[in-house]
């Protein structure tokens, strides 16, 4: 089963995904500051992670920096309520990084997983989604 780390600051937003994720079939983590996410990130393996970019405290961007330099090839959702997300590419450390702004369906929340893992791991893409 494919583990999700899930990173936000809002107990509804993390609940929604996970509800979400559980239903297709993935194990889920949920961290609910980008501090409490790098320290479960450096403990257990991760298939993917979502990151909400504006958390109180250590924002998302350098979450997501800090993961990526331990696994380049990580899998990353990003997500944000605040702004269009589009300029995350432009930055070498957060290439390949799908973006999702909130508030999203179900849909395309699986459609922005399985997006990421075609980024990261094209040759592994057909894996995440199949049920185990």
């Amino acid at each position: 089963m494919p583990r999700i780390l899930v990173i936000d600051d809002q107990a509804d937003v993390r609940a929604m995904i996970s509800i979400v994720l559980r239903v297709h079939h993935f194990e889920i983590v949920e961290a609910a500051s980008g501090a409490r996410g790098l320290k479960e990130f450096e403990n257990s393996k991760f298939d993917l992670v979502i990151v909400d970019i504006f958390l109180q405290g250590m924002n998302g961007f350098d979450v997501i920096t800090m993961m990526r330099e331990r696994i380049p090839d990580l899998p990353i959702v990003a997500i944000s309520g605040m702004t269009t997300l589009d300029y995350l590419s432009a930055s070498p450390e957060l290439s390949k990084v799908v973006c999702l702004q909130k508030p999203f369906r179900p849909h395309q929340l699986v459609g922005a997983i399985e997006a990421a893992y075609r980024l990261s791991r094209p040759a592994a893409a057909e894996d995440i989604m199949s049920p185990r």
